[in-house]
């Protein structure tokens, strides 16, 4: 159960980081853009939520070995 958790957590940390390496260089919001498809603008600040408890997360599994 707990490799199952840490592969999420790994995964949307990834996620996270490679939207924030777009954001940095060509300007291109992913998840932004991902809601605004889908017609939810408001729905990227739950997915920002639950990207930044999963980089914590992620941060507390390695620090904890």
């Amino acid at each position: 159960m707990i490799f199952i958790m840490n592969w999420i957590a790994y995964f949307l940390s990834s996620i996270g980081a490679i939207n924030w390496g777009l954001v940095a260089f060509f300007n291109f919001n992913l998840i932004d853009y991902f809601c605004n498809l889908a017609g939810r603008s408001n729905l990227n600040k739950l997915f920002y939520a639950i990207i930044a408890i999963a980089g914590f997360y992620s941060l507390i599994s390695l620090f904890r070995g």
